[in-house]
């Protein structure tokens, strides 16, 4: 038996109305070390999942709060496209993936743990990363706690900003 305590306020709470409302609405408002959001953009931002699949699974939203990608302007767009590559570099730089895993839940049918609130995951894979439990136990394994990871991927992403031409 494996047990993940973490995951039961997810599980207890999945479905249910959001009392404050859409939660990629409310992150913005909120300090970056305790949201997780790695970092902001023009017309987004890039956040640690809370209940990842993975180490380091990422989640890039736009600020306005719109159903699907056929709604994003172009300049959405592009501010999600450039935060999903500092979110890949950040990783590629802290945790040395093998892989990613890429895509958007788009309602609840479809897996959406937000629905409504379009967004994008960024999942980093590695070989042999025991992600079959996901399949037959319904269990994540993460060798990391997510304040570790936050604080691992802030600075690799930092550093992939300085480090990059703009």
């Amino acid at each position: 038996m494996l047990w993940a305590g973490w995951r039961s306020e997810y599980i207890v709470t999945a479905g249910e109305p959001d009392a404050d409302g859409c939660l990629f609405c409310r992150l913005p408002a909120g300090d970056d070390e305790e949201t997780l959001i790695l970092e902001r953009g023009a017309f987004g931002f890039a956040v640690l999942n809370r209940y990842p699949y993975t180490t380091g699974h990422v989640m890039v939203a736009p600020y306005r709060h719109i159903e699907g990608p056929a709604e994003l302007n172009a300049d959405e767009q592009a501010d999600l496209w450039r935060l999903l590559g500092n979110a890949m570099d950040a990783i590629d730089t802290a945790m040395h993936p093998d892989g990613y895993n890429l895509g958007a839940n788009l309602g609840r049918v479809a897996g959406a743990g937000v629905p409504g609130h379009f967004h994008l995951h960024l999942v980093p894979r590695w070989s042999g990363d025991a992600n079959f439990m996901t399949t037959v136990g319904d269990t994540r394994v993460l060798p990391e706690d997510l304040t570790v990871t936050w604080a691992r991927l802030r600075a690799a992403s930092s550093r992939a900003r300085d480090a990059s031409p703009e």
